[in-house]
Parts: C-alpha cells; structure tokens; sequence
C-alpha cells in the first residue's frame, strides 16, 4: 500500500485467519497430553455406580492420569486423536479469532467508532461460528481421547474411519451432539476473550503507552478452548 511502511500494513484477513490457527495447532502440540489426561478424568467412572467408582478410581489427579497412561498403554496414548484435534484448532481458532476484526468491522459498517455492543456481537458470532464449523472435529477428538488402548479392542482405528464409524452408526447429526452447550459456551468465552483485549488495546493506544497495531489473534491463551 502506497504510503505505509512495511511494518505498518495492517494484516490481511487470510493472513489473521491463517495465523490464528497455526498458532493453535502449535500449542494443542504442546498441550494435548494435558486436554487428554482431562478427558480420561472427566469420563472415569461413566459406566459404573457411584460408589464403586470412587473405590477403584484408575485416574488419580493430572500427573497420575499422565503416569497411568504412559505405564498401560504407552506414551503415544497421550496423543491419541491428535489428527482431529489439529483439525479442530485449524477450523475452530481460524474462525473464532481470525475473523474478529472482519467481523467486527461488518457489525460497524466501516465506521471509526466501534461501540462494546458491535464488539459482543462479532465476539459471539465468530465463537457461535467456530462452533459449528469445528464441532465434528471436537467429537472425534474426544472420542479418540476416550478410548483405551489397554484391555479390549478400539472402536476407532484412524481418524477418518472415526468420521465414518459415527455417521453410519449414529447417523450424520452424530458429529454434530452436544453443539448447542458448545455455542453458548464459546460465544460467551469469545465475548470474555477479544472483547476485553480490544477494549484494554484501545485504551492503552489511547494513553499513547503502546503504538502499532495488534490484531486481535495475538492475544490468543492456549488452553481456553
């Protein structure tokens, strides 16, 4: 652009959306053993009574959930459904984040003043979208990271005989259940999320204690998806 300094071109959208999702795929990388030690956690004990799954609680705690599976099933446990769950990053970030500012900017029809309303609707609706773009990919995920390795043979062998599996047993709505808590969940994170970085931005700006401009995927925290 004519007039602009190299640093000073604002990023295009594809390059905020591209962004947005590599940066998310680098830290589910380092951070999927933990997601997947939550899962194991979350589900123990699903398919007994109360009482005895209290008494014979496999998982104990993060580093014990992390410990029991290197020790019973292997290291590579750790990543299982790592596949959907760079899908997952790749689909749900790009669009969550990387398209707030376009968003944004819809919401406000070209103009300079970006009221908080404007703001909370783009929130919402990139959360919202992400959501339904990336759900089949976290169903797999989860399902992948569900499953044992130990003991009994796996329903999933790879991550498209998964997509396949659950669409023709479950039918193609299969991929898409639990989408509605999804929403709202990440409409409201969203919302919590770039709205208050863009507002914290613009102050700073405004008090001239920071200059250039930051699109909003930077301020993306692994492990709040």
């Amino acid at each position: 652009m004519v007039g602009f300094k190299a640093t000073d071109v604002p990023p295009t959208a594809t390059v905020k959306f591209l962004g947005a999702g590599t940066a998310a795929c680098i830290a589910d990388l380092i951070t999927f053993p933990l997601d997947t030690a939550k899962v194991r956690l979350q589900i123990q004990g699903e398919s007994q009574g109360p009482v005895r799954a209290t008494a014979s609680a496999q998982y104990r705690g993060v580093m014990g959930t992390i410990l029991t599976m290197v020790r019973t099933e292997g290291p590579r446990s750790l990543y299982n459904g790592l596949v959907a769950g760079l899908q997952r990053q790749m689909s749900f970030a790009s669009v969550r984040i990387g398209l707030y500012d376009s968003v944004k900017q819809f919401y406000t029809k070209g103009s300079e003043h970006t009221s908080i309303g404007s703001r909370l609707l783009a929130g919402s609706t990139t959360g919202a979208l992400a959501v339904a773009v990336a759900q089949p990919t976290d169903v797999v995920k989860v399902r992948f990271q569900a499953q044992a390795r130990a003991g009994g043979g796996r329903r999933y062998q790879s991550t498209v005989n998964a997509y396949k599996t659950i669409a023709r047993e479950e039918g193609f709505r299969g991929l898409w259940k639990g989408t509605s808590p999804n929403v709202a969940r990440n409409a409201i994170v969203n919302c919590a999320e770039l709205v208050t970085y863009d507002l914290i931005k613009d102050a700073l700006l405004k008090a001239n204690l920071m200059t250039g401009s930051c699109p909003p995927f930077s301020a993306w925290v692994p492990g709040t998806w």
